[in-house]
């Protein structure tokens, strides 16, 4: 008899962990399904079948969690598959608006929907209600198994239901937190992985595999930089960097307020097949012949503000900082040296500006780090400030800068940010005849064709607001200089892929636009090209502030390593060896200046005697001031 109960537990057994072998297998295959990269695809099992399970691991270690939980098999399946499914969904979202998959810094996200960024990143959802409706039946299916479903073993079963509880969650665990032990799978040795490309990473590798890969490589991908290698590069730039420098006692004449503009979305549209020769842009055009401009490149396409903004506003590129995806969620520093910081050490009020919530972005709190003496966001506009379409129009950011200008006091600098031309581009405008009158190139239609004419129509708001404000400072009391520039280019991708642009380049390798100008005295004509991390440099040089070391390098440089900085996924630019020489030195720059351990490297306007061994030696031995105690 014995026997005989021994015999059927066994068997009960078998039954049961062939029931979740048998799920797991089709859970795997699924996954691949929904995934869709070649490499993960149901037709690879054979083939390579550890790509397939590594990108479904951590889906089946949850549901495993669950299982013990709930000892619900179906249950504990469909609700890990379910979250999965959710995750692949606003992976589409992403590619699809911004052309680049997930990456594990995206998930700071999550924190922004409390801070104002629940109304702007939920624009982005689907405004079709199938996928809601396909979301309630796969719940109400999920609650009917909770309530219909056989469990699959006993409540009690004398400790074994614990521990292997404890054993699953700390898997899960230790993968969370990039414990080293899974780079033995996912450190890329096994696995396909281009570090620069999450978009080849993900399309061989599966999603999820990417995820981890990126995630462990950032948790143990520690950078430390090389001080000889930046003083190698500050060695070979010594002559014109000494000659860039100036004391500043040699500063003549009353200090120019500074204003600044980050255009949302900005681009010059005679860039794309279909608009050559066609002005949409003519204060643009008309104050580029008085001042400097050209094209600008960013690290980011389609979104992503903060990274171009961080770059204006330290100088730092984010080339070189592999774990600062999104620096205002990310960077732990509570003084930052910055392009704010410089301004004040010389004696400026120092404003940002901008007409949405201050959280979003955790701008607020890194602002100050950066230095801002004062952040001027949405509840402190005007009541009445105008909206067009679904945000602040320009014309509300223009006239609150006329109103914080002073023409008595200390010299001011405003950073300035817009937000009308801001995605996406399906919510009607103001005026949705001078919408409808805005031509596009032949073959876009339908919803390309309206998103990409509200676009313009916001667009050349911004146009007509920069042409208004250079008007209005060029009548000021005070002298003032004017720096314009756009984040990025607006994430149009459909559009793109049917029109092109002019050089034949992709759209992730388009580059932006940026003007300087002094509206009251008209400059000559300059054309250059820049990155936005070299933009805080010359903007210093034209204010005839020329004693920052790094600021005055990053001129010095800027021809050599512009055309480098490029968004997430952007094929890689061709590299000669001086390019590539340069560029790795400069890194060690960047990430010494964010440690506050540059300065003693570099060349002093006020004496230009410093000595560059004994500087290194200072570096490597001595105890450095910190980049922004000083300031």
């Amino acid at each position: 008899m014995s026997a005989t109960l021994s015999a059927l537990r066994a068997r009960s057994c078998s039954f049961r962990l062939g029931v979740v072998a048998v799920l797991a297998i089709a859970f795997t295959l699924l996954t691949g399904v929904v995934d869709g990269g070649v490499g993960v695809g149901p037709t690879q099992l054979f083939n390579q079948p550890l790509y397939l399970l590594a990108n479904a691991l951590p889906g089946l270690l949850l549901a495993l969690l669950l299982l013990v939980l709930s000892r619900r098999v179906l249950l504990s399946y469909g609700l890990a598959f379910l979250g999965q499914t959710l995750l692949y969904a606003v992976n589409a979202l992403k590619v699809r608006n911004l052309s680049t998959p997930l990456m594990p810094a995206d998930f700071r996200m999550l924190g922004q929907l409390r801070r104002g960024g629940f109304k702007l990143l939920g624009s982005y959802l689907p405004a079709s209600p199938w996928p809601y409706l396909a979301l309630l039946a796969a719940i109400a299916i999920i609650a009917s198994a909770w309530r219909l479903e056989p469990t699959l073993f006993a409540r009690r079963t004398r400790g074994k239901r614990l521990l292997a509880g404890v054993a699953v969650f700390g898997l899960i665990g230790t993968l969370i937190a990039g414990m080293p032990g899974w780079m033995k799978l996912y450190g890329g040795r096994h696995l396909w992985l281009e570090p620069w490309s999450a978009s080849a990473t993900a399309e061989h590798s599966g999603l999820v595999s990417s995820l981890m890969m990126f995630h462990l490589q950032q948790n143990h991908a520690r950078q430390k930089p090389d001080p000889a290698a930046a003083q190698q590069l500050i060695e070979r730039a010594n002559a014109a960097l000494r000659e860039r420098l100036l004391p500043a006692s040699a500063v003549q004449g009353e200090a120019p307020d500074i204003v600044v503009i980050q255009s949302e979305s900005f681009f010059d549209p005679s860039i794309m097949r279909g608009y050559q020769g066609v002005d949409l842009t003519p204060n643009l055009h008309r104050l580029a012949a008085q001042g400097e401009s050209g094209p600008l490149h960013v690290p980011t396409y389609g979104g992503g503000t903060i990274r171009t903004e961080f770059e204006v506003l330290t100088g730092l590129s984010l080339r070189y900082f592999n774990d600062l995806q999104f620096p205002y969620l990310q960077m732990n520093h509570k003084v930052v040296p910055s392009l704010v910081r410089t301004l004040r050490a010389h004696g400026y009020e120092t404003i940002a500006l901008h007409g949405n919530d201050p959280g979003f972005w955790n701008r607020n709190t890194a602002f100050r780090a950066i230095g801002f003496d004062r952040f001027v966001s949405r509840s402190a506009f005007p009541a009445n400030a105008p909206m067009d379409g679904q945000y602040m129009a320009d014309r509300a950011m223009t006239d609150e800068i006329m109103a914080q200008l002073k023409n008595a006091g200390p010299p001011q600098f405003v950073f300035a940010i817009s937000i009308e031309a801001h995605g996406p581009y399906d919510i009607p405008p103001a005026d949705s005849a001078a919408r409808d009158a805005i031509p596009v190139p032949v073959g876009v239609t339908g919803k390309n064709k309206l998103e990409l004419q509200n676009y313009l129509y916001h667009m050349q708001h911004a146009d007509q607001e920069l042409g208004r404000l250079a008007e209005l400072l060029a009548h000021r009391e005070r002298p003032t200089l004017l720096l314009f520039y756009g984040d990025h280019l607006p994430a149009l991708t459909d559009t793109y892929l049917t029109t092109g642009f002019v050089d034949g380049k992709d759209m992730l390798s388009q580059a932006g636009t940026w003007l300087l100008v002094d509206p009251r005295n008209p400059l000559p004509a300059t054309h250059e090209s820049l990155a936005s991390w070299m933009l805080p440099g010359r903007l210093l040089e034209l204010a005839g502030i020329r004693d920052d070391g790094y600021f005055a390098l990053t001129q010095v440089i800027a021809p050599q390593l512009a055309t480098l900085t490029r968004a997430p996924g952007a094929p890689p630019e061709r590299e000669d060896v001086a390019e590539r020489t340069a560029d790795d030195d400069m890194a060690n720059v960047a990430l010494l200046r964010m440690k506050g351990r540059l300065d003693a490297l570099l060349p002093r306007a006020e004496t230009q005697t410093a000595e560059l061994g004994h500087a290194l030696h200072a570096v490597n031995g001595g105890e450095v001031e910190s980049a922004g105690a000083h300031q």
